[in-house]
């Protein structure tokens, strides 16, 4: 009797061929994540995009897609690749993601104090990178993945989970007291400018009250957008809490810092749909600048706080600055 393992049937016909449920689709990271039934002939399906993800460091989880061209890593805020960490560089690296000649990635160093470094080696640069690549820099390490569009957009999801309030679409109140002291201490080592901004709106306990949780609900999700629509792309907002918002001001003084916060003010005076009709909601923010005598960032944090007070004590509506400017 023919041997079941010879390529025949036990009848003695030569068995169909069978395709192989394991081809390793050749450039992908991992193996777990490149094996998938496909025909022997099909032809092989390229990835959207090349994404990093924070493997280690105080960014965990979070996704930097790279775009054709320069994609420049540093700690300077508004770069593709922004990172708070104390031992990276302003601007420290560069990936660059050429297409002329087909998918081409390329890292290199940028004067670093620290330097880069490439699966555990030393990258002056420019050195090729490919899918599953680690990327150190200081304490964060960035493995280089090829996505899909639906594999980024779930990741995505998944961040947004752990991050966002669901309600305003702003970071949730640990994500934002997380930035807030990545910030505080690159300033703090630097001596670079940092502000900040607790927002407050009035009297919102009157509008649960009178028209509902879900007229309250509708005034806090429109009030994100309108934050959102009002900063500028290195400005970060997080909800503290109930109608409390932070919004933390990388590279900004007390004076560009006030206007910002004035911005905010215009932003919510205009009304707001809410149940079945509009609604006039005003808010209070208070300011503040690190300064030398910041021991922590909470202390800055309670400076600000106590600035929004001080509005709130004025009558509301109205920007307050800790110190007070004169």
């Amino acid at each position: 009797m023919p041997d079941p393992q010879d390529g025949q049937s036990p009848s003695g016909s030569p068995r169909p061929e069978t395709p192989d449920p394991t081809v390793l689709i050749p450039g992908w990271p991992d193996q777990d994540t490149s094996m998938r039934p496909r025909s022997p002939g099909e032809a092989e399906a390229l990835p959207a995009e090349y994404v990093l993800v924070v493997y280690a460091g105080a960014m965990l989880g979070r996704l930097f897609p790279l775009g054709p061209g320069v994609n420049v890593l540093g700690r300077a805020p508004g770069l593709h690749i922004t990172l708070a960490d104390d031992e990276v560089s302003r601007i420290h690296a560069a990936i660059t993601l050429d297409g002329s000649q087909g998918p081409g990635l390329y890292l290199e160093d940028r004067g670093s104090t620290n330097g880069t470094f490439l699966n555990d080696r030393a990258v002056a640069g420019p050195v090729r990178m490919a899918p599953g690549d680690r990327i150190a820099v200081g304490g964060h390490v960035l493995k280089l993945v090829a996505m899909d569009s639906l594999e980024r957009a779930f990741h995505a999801v998944l961040l947004d989970q752990s991050t966002r309030d669901p309600l305003t679409g702003l970071s949730n109140r640990r994500t934002i007291l997380e930035e807030l002291q990545s910030w505080f201490d690159l300033s703090s080592r630097h001596q670079r400018p940092l502000a900040v901004l607790m927002c407050d709106l009035d009297h919102f306990k009157h509008i649960n009250d009178t028209l509902g949780h879900g007229a309250g609900d509708q005034v806090l999700e429109a009030f994100g957008h309108r934050v959102k629509e009002t900063l500028r792309a290195t400005d970060l907002a997080g909800r503290i809490g109930g109608e409390e918002f932070l919004v933390i001001l990388p590279e900004t003084d007390l004076e560009g810092a006030l206007l910002l916060a004035e911005r905010i003010r215009s932003a919510t005076g205009v009304p707001f749909l809410a149940g079945s009709g509009h609604l006039k909601v005003t808010c209070s923010l208070g300011v503040a600048q690190r300064g030398d005598l910041d021991q922590g960032a909470g202390t800055l944090l309670a400076r600000a706080d106590g600035a929004l007070y001080a509005a709130k004590r004025a009558g509301r509506d109205q920007v307050v600055a800790d110190p007070p400017v004169r």
